[in-house]
């Protein structure tokens, strides 16, 4: 807050060390990101894109980025799938939550599409449509990926 120098200090025993400015002693809290992802289900297939963009460039996901301060996640969820996939989408119910190591929080819904043109923006390089049993396994781009995708399908041979 004053521009002061900032170190690691320990607050609070059994919480991690939180930089503190060493002149005014304002705490900094490193507060994770938060992101959404939608699985989309279009024809009986499942959407995917590839990523034009690092981390795990060149490598496969469903619609996902960031949600902005403020934003609502179910609205993030719904821009997201239109920005990077061209569809109108419908949330229909909530996949998973997934949380990991110096990872963003990562929210995973499953949603129909409704319209729209499936197509891909500046972060994709291509979106396709998958069949369940046509999914890249070995070419999708993080954990959150390969573990909301299992537990969708998963979810769907309960039903």
């Amino acid at each position: 807050m004053c521009g002061g120098a900032l170190e690691a200090r320990s607050l609070k025993a059994g919480d991690p060390d939180r930089p503190v400015c060493v002149a005014c002693g304002f705490v900094v809290y490193l507060d994770p990101k938060v992101a959404v992802g939608t699985i989309i289900t279009k024809d009986s297939q499942l959407v995917l894109v590839r990523r034009a963009i690092n981390p795990g460039y060149g490598l496969w996901v469903f619609p996902g980025g960031f949600v902005d301060r403020g934003e609502e996640v179910e609205r993030a969820a719904i821009r997201e799938a239109r920005e990077e996939s061209g569809l109108d989408v419908r949330l229909d119910r909530l996949v998973n939550i997934y949380s990991y190591p110096a990872s963003p929080i990562i929210i995973v819904y499953a949603a129909t599409a409704l319209g729209g043109e499936l197509c891909s923006d500046e972060e994709c390089l291509e979106a396709k449509l998958f069949r369940a049993e046509e999914i890249p396994w070995d070419d999708l781009a993080f954990r959150s990926t390969r573990e909301a995708l299992r537990e969708y399908l998963a979810g769907l041979r309960v039903l």
